[in-house]
């Protein structure tokens, strides 16, 4: 993998976004670490109060290189085949940045309440470490 997704993996939004990620990509450029996943996150040098921050995206060539909350969505964006398009104009439209920056943090700091809670932590078919084959 080239890159990994650190996602709350409690949440149905980041969840059902995660997935969505899965079926683009099928672990060819991502893999997954639930927020809840401690004992993995310290790999990474990462906490708890890290992740309330927002979901983090890891350069596992290079992973001193991390994007946070809106830029690690805007990057993923940016990484997906044709996605560059997308962002470049999204980020080019005045003002948009700053709005998307703002109604990241609402969402996040309100993805329960907006979205629902789990019971369970949603674990994904394509954790870190995971090879996935090309089909």
């Amino acid at each position: 993998m080239d890159y990994h997704v650190i996602y709350d993996g409690n949440c149905n939004l980041c969840v059902t976004l995660v997935q969505l990620l899965e079926k683009l990509d099928r672990g060819q450029l991502f893999d997954y670490i639930p927020m809840q996943d401690e004992d993995t996150l310290k790999q990474f040098n990462i906490t708890q109060n890290d992740c309330q921050i927002g979901m983090i995206l890891i350069d596992a060539k290079t992973p001193a290189r991390r994007w946070q909350s809106s830029d690690a969505a805007e990057e993923i964006g940016y990484i997906l085949p044709l996605g560059e398009v997308f962002v470049k104009a999204y980020r080019a439209l005045p003002g948009m940045k700053w709005t998307g920056d703002r109604l990241y943090a609402q969402v996040r700091d309100n993805r329960y309440a907006l979205f629902g809670k789990r019971e369970s932590t949603y674990k994904s078919p394509y954790p870190v470490g995971c090879n996935a084959v090309s089909k």
